[in-house]
């Protein structure tokens, strides 16, 4: 086992997460104060993104992938610096609150005069 490329991998999937969950809360604050702008639509844009290279590796980040090689832990968070449990529900999580957010933003867009 590499303790290092393990470590460089955490580091970087921890910060490509911590981008993630600011477009997520970004989007919900601009559709909360109604400041929907090109930004918030680069956030969704983003995030779906992120949603599809969900999909395509059968719900797994290709990092994860890529940290299995370098660890057998079987704990969520083998691959991420964060607390087991959000390692474990983080998608639920963060799924909700961002289709909230996408719901205010859609409001505001197409339906709020």
């Amino acid at each position: 086992m590499s303790v290092s490329k393990l470590v460089q991998i955490k580091v970087l999937h921890t910060l490509i997460w911590g981008f993630f969950v600011f477009m997520i809360f970004y989007t919900v604050y601009t559709g909360l104060f109604n400041k929907v702008n090109l930004l918030t639509w680069i956030a969704i844009g983003f995030v779906f993104l992120e949603s599809l290279t969900l999909i395509i590796f059968k719900w797994y980040c290709p990092l994860t992938i890529v940290a299995r090689k370098y660890s057998d832990s079987d704990r969520e968070n083998f691959d991420i610096y964060l607390p087991n449990w959000i390692a474990k529900h983080n998608k639920t999580i963060f799924s909700i609150i961002f289709l909230f957010g996408l719901v205010l933003v859609l409001y505001r867009t197409f339906f709020q005069s």
